[in-house]
């Protein structure tokens, strides 16, 4: 049994989920707003969030990059009726390991919060700093570190730089990366990777990322 926190605004939808979720043994917890899904999820502590983005006070959006700040382990379902390519990319550059588009069958509903449940959230490296290759990031705040200048980065970013780090200075496949930072069941037809590269590259202040044609990227070393 699996505490899950649904946030869902309407409320046919809401009860429909609710029952769905119980009806397989887990624990559910409703909220319908961004302020009641935020105090939902400091007290339940789930192990999944299935979060809608149009919500009466907010924007989905802002619930995941607050609960990335506070919680940034946290496994979120997007499910959404907005399906643009752009709003997929983006939550699952924020930190999202999935998303489903409404309407959606109960049955792949399902199937997708088992996958994610069985998904082991990686543990983010020990050390303070992580250098290598003239790139240093701040693990404990998420942040590029470049000539002395601290550059935010999405949970997403910092999670693919991290991993090219540590991997320098092997290759790493779109599909490895796809694995390792979005998760194993995340579809591939999109571009999310090149898009992520490509907003890291903008970051540094020169570009560390190599792309390795046909087969992914690798930090220069």
């Amino acid at each position: 049994m699996n505490n899950i926190v649904v946030v869902e605004d309407e409320p046919a939808l809401a009860r429909l989920l609710e029952r769905i979720l119980s009806g397989a043994g887990h624990t559910v917890t409703v909220a319908g707003t961004v302020v009641g899904a935020l105090a939902a999820i400091r007290k339940a502590d789930p192990e999944l969030v299935l979060l809608d983005l149009i919500l009466p006070d907010g924007r989905g959006e802002d619930v995941l990059a607050e609960l990335m700040q506070f919680r940034p382990a946290s496994r979120v379902l997007v499910l959404s009726s907005m399906t643009q390519v752009d709003t997929r990319v983006g939550v699952l550059e924020g930190g999202a390991v999935d998303f489903l588009a409404k309407p959606f069958a109960n049955a792949e509903l399902l199937a997708r919060v088992n996958a994610r449940l069985r998904t082991p959230t990686p543990p983010l490296a020990v050390p303070r700093y992580l250098r290598r290759a003239g790139v240093e990031i701040d693990v404990q705040q998420r942040e590029l570190v470049v000539d002395g200048r601290r550059i935010s980065l999405t949970q997403r970013e910092f999670v693919l730089l991290a991993h090219l780090l540590q991997r320098a200075p092997e290759t790493c496949t779109r599909t490895e990366l796809l694995e390792s930072v979005w998760g194993t069941h995340f579809d591939a037809g999109t571009n999310v990777v090149d898009v992520c590269v490509r907003r890291l590259r903008s970051k540094l202040s020169n570009d560390k990322i190599e792309t390795v044609r046909n087969v992914g990227y690798r930090i220069a070393i």
